[in-house]
């Protein structure tokens, strides 16, 4: 463990405002985006104490920069170095509207492999370690970083890029995968496979840890809970963003929280309708200040991620804040249905906890000016009584969400399977 992630939270705070200082210098003049929103605040930039004054300073959004890349296509101006000076390129994976492009430098690209290694020293990977990424390489983050971090610090990576899952399967088995980095439901599906094939059990192979990212599964309960039994390995969660970084990382003596890295990340927890600080212990949705990627930086982003503050030591010894039961959900998922807030976490935490339930997919439809949710789910073949399956699943729903939700048993095979971010939450128009 590095002494950055212990310090005290005075010196931390003091580190951290020595780094936005240097930050703000490098970006203001050379970054047209931020100089403009510095600009026109008003803000005399010389003149901030930090980190005492950082509140001052504006917020960005998605839709921002979203407007800002449709003006001026294709990058957009948030960019610090000239554009001959960027080697890789990025996209979100567009699951709350266009997709935001995202390039680096070498510099800040290596600042984001930095940020991996302290995901790996959470989990206890290292040396001797050979990991496997079982999903094709596309242009969204992904596990871009943790692939090119491994080699770094003596990992052993292997791609799984441009092959089926039963030969993925075959191949952690093959090469003797001791870690293997995928989302949480890729996690499940391959679980899935290998028992319809009747292979070994997973928990029998040589995995002892899965780092899982994407989606907030890796800190459901129930959803964790179904993975390790399957693989007879420990889940260990992780969460980024393509735009941010690779933010929080859950350590291996903590399960069920996110350390934030903030060594490099100014990270605030906004209360969503008043925009001022909660108190440690309250939700409120996570703005976000990355350090050092001063290439393409964001500077109080509002991420829309939904979560809960603890600013007290861990037993690991890191004095990094932690996520409580890491990402809780995103204020843009929220449905309102007959007046009861739901949001995808809270369906799945309860889903997942019923072995009898192999898949499912949530459907928010409109009936004039009311919603209405429902849910398909497929039912293990040895669980007969799919009907009974069925009015368990709608009883737990209404005990936790305090609303009744229609059930409907769907024929094997029938939901979609997914490799890497799932959707089961549609809303339809």
């Amino acid at each position: 463990m590095l002494e950055v992630e212990q310090l005290d939270r005075d010196r931390l705070a003091e580190c951290q405002g020595r780094r936005l200082s240097k930050l703000l210098q490098a970006v203001h003049g050379r970054n047209p985006f931020y100089t403009r929103k510095l600009n026109e605040t008003g803000i005399d930039l010389p003149s901030l104490r930090l980190p005492e004054d950082f509140r001052k300073l504006p917020m960005t959004t998605k839709a921002e920069l979203n407007a800002d890349q449709a003006a001026n296509p294709p990058w957009g101006t948030a960019l610090t170095e000239p554009l001959g000076s960027y080697t890789r390129y990025c996209q979100t994976s567009s699951s709350t509207g266009r997709p935001l492009r995202w390039i680096d430098t070498n510099e800040s690209w290596q600042w984001l492999l930095e940020c991996w290694k302290a995901v790996y020293r959470g989990a206890r990977v290292g040396p001797g370690d050979r990991v496997f990424f079982p999903f094709s390489f596309g242009p969204f983050l992904g596990f871009w970083a943790g692939f090119e971090a491994g080699p770094q610090i003596g990992l052993h990576c292997v791609p799984g890029g441009g092959m089926s899952s039963q030969i993925r399967l075959s191949m952690i088995e093959n090469i003797g995968a001791t870690v293997v980095c995928c989302t949480p439901t890729y996690a499940l599906r391959l679980a899935e496979i290998a028992e319809q094939e009747h292979r070994k059990p997973l928990s029998e192979g040589t995995v002892r840890m899965l780092i899982v990212a994407g989606e907030p599964g890796g800190s459901i309960p129930a959803t964790r809970d179904r993975i390790e039994r399957s693989w007879g390995a420990r889940v260990i969660d992780h969460h980024g963003l393509t735009e941010v970084g690779p933010v929080s990382f859950e350590c291996w003596e903590a399960p069920g929280s996110l350390h934030i890295n903030e060594a490099e990340f100014i990270a605030e927890v906004l209360d969503l309708k008043t925009g001022l600080e909660v108190a440690d212990g309250q939700t409120g949705e996570l703005v976000l200040t990355n350090l050092g990627r001063t290439a393409s930086p964001v500077i109080r982003y509002r991420t829309g991620d939904i979560v809960v503050r603890r600013s007290e030591p861990c037993r690991c010894g890191r004095t990094w804040a932690r996520l409580e039961g890491g990402i809780l959900g995103r204020a843009d998922d929220m449905v309102n249905i007959r007046g009861v807030n739901v949001y995808p976490v809270g369906i799945e935490s309860v889903v997942r906890r019923l072995p009898e339930v192999v898949e499912f997919r949530s459907i928010v439809s409109r009936h004039g000016s009311m919603r209405s949710l429902r849910l398909e789910i497929e039912v293990a073949p040895e669980f007969e009584d799919s009907n009974a399956v069925a009015s368990r699943v709608a009883y737990h729903l209404r005990e936790a969400l305090g609303l009744s939700v229609n059930v409907n048993v769907v024929e094997s095979g029938t939901l979609p399977r997914f490799e890497m971010k799932a959707n089961r939450f549609v809303v339809e128009s």
